[in-house]
């Protein structure tokens, strides 16, 4: 392994993600408010805890009391007044059902002058959530959707229909209470009834997109869910305010800077990255390949979210299945690196943030008798990686912005 470059990428990481946590612009977006009647704090996704936490430091006892819901290992200690709630993610679970219902209970029987803090992060999908079918027939609809290879959106177009509280439902609950919702955006382009499944947005898909997607990915549904695609979501709510606090663009500016500062030339390839992992770590190799002979030091960076088509049954997650996807294409160039992670510390279900791989990666896994063709096709990424040290793991950051990977040329 080269140590310069892996420790390149550990600080571009570390600056990056720091540069997009939520505590100064969740802050910034309670500043000047006024709320005539009981506020009161709902937060879901996997930068719940920490975003609560900065209102709860922002605006003391005039919280009146919260809901928190984030993902295993995401709570990092009591907040006055608050109950916490850890749940299953990207599957819901019953403690995703049940911390929802504590939510709900929270914000029923509210007044016009009332608020109602609504604090949502990337993953709300799987742990905020009262589905309208058997809970697990969801998880089962769930699962085909994340194997079938549907980017985010259209899997959100799916979820919206089946539950109680996404599309913009959780809104009508909270009514006639006023919703101030503060979002930390994960999908490209941040469209805001995307987010999560935009609980407290007015949903711009219809049922025919949603059947549309039903259709092309061959999905198994119930009589009940497909009855349930067309009830049409809400299309206006009169009581929400929102406002984005963080997303892929300032993820990605941030690498950037910290690239620069290090001695690269950085390049933002894209921040709206979207195609299937495999193919981006491929690509990212190619583009090394063209410079390698340029004779300065070059970083290319692209922010997005890449999918993953599982064909095997193995370990890993988009960004660890990037860097793998690279290790042969950067094979035979000097001082080459490139390096995926997921902003929020976890990526797919494992331990890891996502991978890194050099110009040595390739020859390791060859010399141990491993194919890297091969730990793709079983979606194995994970343990091929810990065998060559090219784990990135930082744990939960508490923040959730998307992805971002970065393609490393070092001068000699």
């Amino acid at each position: 392994m080269n140590q310069l470059l892996r420790s390149h990428a550990d600080e571009i990481i570390r600056e990056a993600i720091a540069a997009v946590l939520p505590d100064a612009a969740v802050q910034r977006a309670l500043a000047g408010k006024k709320y005539p009647g009981r506020v009161l704090l709902v937060a879901a996704g996997k930068a719940a805890w920490q975003m609560a936490k900065a209102a709860s430091d922002f605006l003391g006892e005039r919280i009146e009391k919260g809901v928190v819901i984030t993902k295993y290992d995401h709570v990092m200690g009591p907040i006055a007044n608050f109950d916490c709630y850890e749940a299953g993610h990207p599957i819901p679970d019953e403690n995703s059902f049940r911390a929802t219902a504590a939510a709900i209970d929270l914000v029923e029987d509210l007044k016009p002058e009332d608020t109602v803090l609504f604090l949502l992060s990337g993953g709300g999908s799987a742990l905020f959530e009262k589905p309208l079918i058997p809970g697990e027939e969801l998880q089962d609809v769930t699962s085909q959707l994340l194997a079938s290879g549907a980017d985010i959106v259209e899997i959100n177009t799916i979820r919206k229909r089946l539950s109680a509280v996404k599309g913009g439902r959780f809104a009508q609950i909270c009514a006639p209470a006023q919703v101030e919702a503060v979002i930390l955006s994960d999908i490209l382009g941040d469209p805001l009834d995307m987010i999560a499944s935009g609980p407290v947005c007015p949903d711009a898909a219809t049922d025919q997109d949603a059947k549309n997607i039903v259709r092309k990915y061959q999905l198994k549904l119930s009589p009940e869910a497909l009855r349930l695609l067309d009830v049409e979501t809400p299309k206006r709510l009169d009581n929400v305010e929102t406002q984005i606090n963080g997303s892929v663009r300032e993820l990605c500016a941030a690498a950037a800077k910290t690239c620069r500062r290090l001695g690269y030339t950085p390049l933002i390839l894209t921040d709206q990255l979207c195609c299937e992992a495999r193919h981006a770590g491929s690509f990212l190799s190619s583009i090394l390949k063209t410079h390698q002979n340029d004779g300065e030091a070059l970083a290319f960076i692209a922010g997005g979210e890449t999918v993953v088509r599982l064909t095997g049954k193995g370990k890993g997650g988009r960004n660890q299945e990037i860097a793998l996807a690279a290790a042969a294409g950067i094979a035979g160039i000097k001082n080459a690196a490139v390096f995926s992670v997921g902003s929020d510390g976890t990526d797919g279900p494992t331990d890891a943030a996502g991978g890194y791989a050099d110009s040595d990666t390739f020859g390791a896994l060859k010399a141990l008798g491993i194919s890297a063709d091969d730990v793709l096709m079983e979606n194995d990424a994970y343990n091929a990686l810990s065998k060559t040290g090219g784990l990135i793991v930082t744990g939960p950051t508490g923040t959730n912005v998307n992805d971002v990977a970065v393609a490393l040329l070092w001068r000699d």
